[in-house]
């Protein structure tokens, strides 16, 4: 019975994570075709994608936090249930921003199933078998990053856009009869007796979730702060009060959503450097490549898709393995390798010229998401043995808090490199520069810009590896079950 309850939570977990991934790739293939139903212009509907993303981001901590301490099982299954309706909802959307608000439904949604899912798994595997099951996880983000793209432009030339969130629904009303089936069994409780549940931090919620708001768009904008000067002045200026009041909140209030003595055990802090800077130093590289390909080498946009397919296939294949012997043999080396191939692949890619093959692209690629592949288990493992259990929704809910800033900051660090570079050597600093005008000068000055781009994602996996190595060397909390490294 308990062999069949791991794999029902494992099934239930790999599904809603496979149901996310799916999603981002299907609904970005379908911005075009929205922006002509609806008849608006592509920035506005780019929102679609965007609203989404914020909303994962802010909620992750009080949605992780919640499963703390109502149950990890009940909360997973709320938002799978707020998933599948705000699904539906935005399948019938009869306006761009009934749209909108389904997104930041499906938002809050993917919020409690990202941030809890890894705690389910990690909970109810004993730790020689973590690794693995992370893995396996690891395997369908990869496996849904190819299909997501696909899945949806098939639907959409088929059938509209509003198949692609149609053909996700059976997904999710599988994800959800799972959830409810671990629900029912009562895989684990809440780490509070009933009498004596702790109260939720509303104050901490609300600081940490507008600090989070206020840094993504001032991120994401950063060529219109740095523009003008009083409005970078004020972000600057609100960030900091709301980081002030979150961390005097969180010292002195009995039940933080964060409890910030997490961060004085090196093994959970520098593991979660570590992962910050791994996708810091990684996302834009999806954002970057096909645009290089498309408009520098000519390669049609199924191409660019095609492309990217043996890399996803890596890191599926490498995610599952590495967790797997990273039981047997400890996490330290594992992602110790991992950052090491991801390295290698950046800086292969940082010699990319005007005229390179597409061999050398996916050359690069290939070790670049093979070593993302063999460090997400293990360090995911690694962050999460290292967390008291009764705080594991917390762990679990910041560990995919840095994959989703860090793949929002990345993107913009490439974007802000490039046009820098560009804008350095007399070229108007713009990517739409590139496509509109495609003088040769412009290439030129993109290509540079790209180089060192790729350069900065490397260096930045250079520091990863740096916060991993002192990771590793880290005592053991006595606290804690011990890990091997």
């Amino acid at each position: 019975m308990l062999l069949s309850r791991r794999w029902l939570v494992f099934s239930a977990v790999a599904v809603g994570t496979f149901c996310s991934v799916i999603d981002h790739g299907s609904v970005s293939v379908a911005l075009p075709s929205i922006a002509n139903y609806f008849a608006t212009d592509l920035p506005t509907t780019q929102w679609i994608v965007i609203v989404f993303s914020l909303t994962i981001v802010i909620l992750l901590l009080p949605m992780g936090r919640l499963g703390d301490i109502w149950g990890l099982a009940r909360i997973y299954y709320v938002g799978c249930t707020v998933l599948l309706l705000a699904t539906a909802a935005a399948s019938l959307s009869p306006n761009i921003w009934i749209l909108l608000i389904s997104r930041i439904f499906q938002g809050l949604g993917a919020a409690m199933t990202q941030g809890l899912g890894m705690a389910l798994v990690i909970s109810t595997f004993p730790e020689n078998q973590r690794g693995r099951a992370i893995g396996l996880i690891m395997t369908t983000v990869g496996l849904g990053a190819i299909a997501g793209p696909a899945f949806g432009g098939l639907l959409v030339d088929l059938y509209g856009w509003r198949a692609v969130f149609v053909g996700n629904l059976p997904l999710l009303a599988i994800s959800l009869c799972l959830a409810i089936a671990v629900r029912s069994i009562k895989q684990e409780q809440s780490f509070s007796s009933p009498s004596t549940v702790e109260r939720f931090d509303w104050f901490g919620a609300a600081t940490s979730g507008c600090a989070i708001l206020v840094i993504m768009l001032s991120v994401t904008n950063l060529k219109l702060i740095l523009r003008h000067f009083a409005l970078g002045s004020l972000a600057f200026a609100v960030i900091v009060t709301l980081i002030v009041a979150f961390i005097l909140r969180e010292r002195r209030y009995i039940s933080p959503i964060v409890d910030l003595s997490l961060f004085k055990v090196p093994r959970f802090s520098w593991g979660v450097t570590g992962a910050f800077l791994m996708f810091f130093g990684s996302s834009g590289v999806l954002f970057l490549t096909p645009f290089y390909l498309q408009e520098i080498l000519g390669y049609s946009p199924k191409v660019s898709g095609l492309a990217v397919i043996p890399g996803a296939l890596s890191m599926a294949v490498c995610g599952a393995l590495s967790g797997r012997l990273s039981d047997y043999f400890g996490w330290g080396r594992f992602t110790l390798l991992g950052l090491t191939i991801s390295a290698t692949g950046l800086f292969v890619l940082s010699f990319l010229s005007t005229d390179s093959s597409l061999s050398h692209v996916i050359a690069g690629l290939i070790l670049h998401s093979t070593g993302m592949g063999i460090f997400y288990s293990p360090n995911s493992s690694a962050i999460l043995s290292a967390t008291p259990a009764n705080q594991r929704g917390l762990a679990s809910s910041m560990v995919n808090l840095v994959r989703n800033s860090g793949s929002i900051v990345s993107v913009a660090l490439v974007t802000g490199v490039v046009t820098l570079t560009m804008g350095s050597l007399g070229f108007e600093p713009s990517l739409e520069a590139v496509r509109s005008t495609g003088t040769e000068g412009t290439i030129s000055a993109f290509v540079v810009g790209l180089q060192w781009a790729y350069r900065c994602l490397g260096t930045l996996i250079l520091l990863a590896l740096i916060a991993t190595l002192l990771q590793v060397r880290s005592p053991i909390d006595p606290a804690l079950p011990s890990n091997a490294s």
